[in-house]
């Protein structure tokens, strides 16, 4: 029997583009944010779907189908029909922290198959990052021949980072900001990643302060105006308009939404300047993997996270 190939998406979006390439092989569709909330490491477990389901329908009023849910993965039970997997993934933290998930499960499902990954990013000629469902079909069958076949080495630093990404100090995920990788853009996603966590001084994280620079500089008119800029110059991150809408609506006391314009209040001024930390006053306690990022703040002068004060144990 000739054995097929197993591809793992980053969701149904790029599943249905990748059906309309005609490339042989069987797909898993990967349809999780775990850039946000609670995490265990192990994934084949009650404990993470209990987990997962408590956040996504707490924040997002999100309801996993949990049958669906465990279904798509039995295909990890069965995989001596295959002879090779392909992950498709991208540039951003999104898409990173649900691959090095992905990869982290098929180690515990003992899966040995010569493992490949396909990542969008930097298309030659263009300025800018370029999602997969971006790409052409000349580009996508481009690189899907020139797809990486990730190392042993690899893998195992896929799984280092799942494992510190779920524990308690992401201050160890800093050297792998430097090491060397089949994972070009990991460097990139962990830097935004550190970033994540409220400044020392304002207590905004880069993504607050970007949108507020927004609001500042641009000739903003409405809300959906505001996502559209914040959606283009969200760099690595890589989140989705219901993320995005979220993060906007937490900032509401640092702007004022009048009839076709929105602009920085005197709270919105204070935190650009950075004259007093408002961390608490956003109360974003989202938890990102095994810490809440009310636990730590950024120190940009020593490039670390340093505990809270008023969460020092």
């Amino acid at each position: 029997m000739v054995k097929k190939i197993l591809h793992i998406t980053n969701g149904n979006s790029f599943t249905d583009c990748l059906k309309d390439l005609n490339i042989p092989g069987d797909i898993l569709t990967w349809q999780e944010m775990l850039c946000e909330g609670p995490t265990t490491s192990e994934i084949d477990s009650e404990e993470f779907l209990s987990k997962r389901k408590a956040f996504l329908n707490d924040f997002y009023q999100i309801e996993i189908n949990e049958e669906e849910f465990k279904e798509e993965l039995s295909i990890l039970d069965h995989t001596e029909a295959y002879s090779e997997i392909v992950l498709w993934f991208e540039y951003d933290l999104f898409c990173h922290i649900n691959m090095i998930a992905v990869i982290k499960l098929l180690k515990e499902k003992q899966v040995k198959l010569p493992l490949y990954l396909v990542c969008s990013g930097r298309i030659k000629g263009k300025s800018d990052l370029k999602a997969l469902s971006e790409l052409s079909t000349p580009q996508l069958l481009q690189h899907y021949k020139e797809k990486t076949e990730l190392k042993a080495s690899d893998i195992e630093l896929a799984i280092n980072v799942w494992e510190i990404y779920c524990g308690k100090d992401h201050n160890l995920l800093k050297p792998y900001i430097i090491e060397k990788s089949s994972f070009k853009y990991l460097s990139n996603c962990l830097k935004a990643h550190i970033n994540r966590f409220p400044n020392i001084k304002s207590g905004l994280n880069v993504l607050e302060e970007n949108i507020l620079i927004l609001i500042k500089e641009k000739n903003i008119k409405s809300i959906n105006h505001l996502m559209g800029y914040v959606m283009n110059y969200q760099g690595y991150y890589g989140f989705g308009d219901m993320q995005l809408l979220r993060k906007i609506e937490l900032l509401h006391m640092f702007y004022t939404v009048e009839e076709n314009e929105i602009t920085l209040n005197r709270k919105g001024h204070e935190a650009l300047l950075g004259n007093h930390n408002f961390s608490y006053e956003i109360n974003n306690n989202l938890t990102f993997g095994g810490v809440n990022r009310l636990d730590y703040s950024y120190d940009s002068e020593t490039n670390k996270l340093i505990k809270t004060p008023l969460n020092v144990n």
